[in-house]
């Protein structure tokens, strides 16, 4: 009976504490409250930005690269501090279109853009971004092709191997509930009242190369240089790397270099085969550290089809975070290869970003392909047909399977490494 008296006296005292502390609005938790408050509050104003969001992976901070399918590729969108390089298709046509692409996300996140390049102006670059996409449209866009493919989809639905459907499948529509990423139509530009709301900043190489700098020998190029000193005084100067904490809102500079390692920047990786990449590796390595410190993101396009040391090559592809690689169709025999008819060209997820890890991440994904339609980019799984009787004759089955043995026993091909295609 004691130690139950006890007990009540004890709860008796610590209501009594309960009601102090109420009366005195001070609880341990309160008095707790300043330090958290301050820190959740950095934290919350750092997610708040518009057009971002945290990884689910590593918490890292994600923004879009403008194309959906291209985000969920690399597990969620581009780390903020990291390069990503597209590798250019032969003409130029596809990669560009994601450089766009890139730019227009930023413009409607109301990011800060940066935008250098060596053959086109800013300027008419930014005029050529596309216009974006309403929900309502994406829809009924996706919504028309889906009954346009309905009738044949129906027909093969009995032939498709039983494995195909139990892939993962692509995200090819829009995602109701998220807002990260959007819908552009490559075939209407962005209005003109948006392009002049935004904030952006141009290098164009041409008007820079007036001035002249002693360069010294193995050293970088002048057009590396001065590109270098234009991202640091932006960087600085606007307080992306968070040097000044008195600014309020934060927010992301989008970094866009086109054609970079081309001759039209200086650099001769392109034009001998021993041509000297320290100029080129020593930016990237400089501009890695730029972006490591900052809140920004940068895109890099590269015609690496035309360096032909394939040792080249592997030191960018080192130097990068992310890198994706685009291989068109157009003038190759694939063009003209009933196997590929419904697409444009292949689009390989060579690297991705290996952030606060031992090791790299490595895609799960590795057949697929993009098609430009009428208005959206999209990028699907490859799908070989299960038969060719109705398009080609069987003689030329064979010669018709050979080419598909490059893209992975995921394509149809036996891992056997037999020549047929076997289902």
């Amino acid at each position: 009976m004691a130690a139950v008296a006890t007990c009540g006296t004890g709860a008796g005292s610590t209501g009594s504490m309960v009601a102090a502390g109420s009366k005195n609005n001070v609880t341990s938790f309160q008095r707790r409250g300043p330090r958290a408050s301050g820190s959740d509050s950095s934290y919350s104003r750092l997610v708040s930005i518009a057009g971002t969001r945290p990884s689910v992976r590593n918490g890292q901070l994600l923004v879009s690269t403008g194309l959906p399918a291209l985000d969920q590729l690399l597990g969620g969108g581009l780390a903020v501090g990291t390069v990503l390089l597209i590798e250019e298709d032969k003409y130029n046509i596809y990669s560009s279109l994601l450089f766009k692409y890139f730019l227009a996300e930023g413009i409607i996140n109301g990011h800060t853009l940066l935008v250098a390049s060596a053959k086109e102006d800013p300027a008419d670059i930014l005029q050529e971004l596309p216009a974006p996409l309403l929900d309502d449209n994406v829809k009924k866009d996706f919504d028309e092709d889906a009954c346009n493919h309905k009738t044949a989809e129906s027909n093969i639905k009995m032939k498709i191997a039983w494995r195909y459907q139990l892939l993962p499948k692509m995200e090819a529509g829009p995602v109701s509930s998220s807002r990260f990423g959007h819908y552009y139509d490559a075939s209407k530009k962005m209005p003109q009242e948006l392009i002049e709301a935004s904030k952006w900043h141009g290098f164009f190489f041409p008007e820079k190369s007036s001035s002249t700098l002693n360069i010294e020998p193995c050293s970088l190029t002048h057009g590396y240089i001065k590109l270098l000193q234009f991202i640091q005084n932006i960087i600085y100067e606007e307080g992306f790397d968070g040097s000044n904490p008195q600014k309020k809102q934060k927010n992301i500079l989008r970094i866009g270099i086109q054609n970079l390692g081309s001759p039209l920047w200086g650099d001769d990786i392109c034009c001998m085969e021993n041509g000297n990449s320290h100029s080129l590796t020593k930016f990237l390595y400089v501009l890695r550290g730029l972006l490591r410190t900052s809140l920004s993101a940068c895109m890099i396009t590269m015609p690496t089809h035309l360096i032909q040391n394939k040792a080249i090559i592997s030191r960018v592809t080192n130097l990068s975070d992310t890198v994706v690689g685009l291989e068109s169709f157009i003038g190759s025999e694939r063009e003209t290869n009933p196997l590929y008819k419904d697409y444009h060209g292949l689009i390989h997820i060579r690297q991705i970003p290996r952030l606060n890890n031992l090791i790299y991440d490595v895609s799960d994904v590795k057949d697929l392909a993009f098609k430009l339609k009428r208005k959206l980019f999209t990028i699907e799984r490859l799908h070989l047909p299960p038969d060719l009787s109705d398009t080609v004759s069987r003689s030329s089955k064979q010669d018709l399977a050979e080419p598909s043995k490059l893209l992975g026993p995921g394509c149809g091909v036996m891992a056997g490494g037999k020549k047929h295609l076997d289902f």
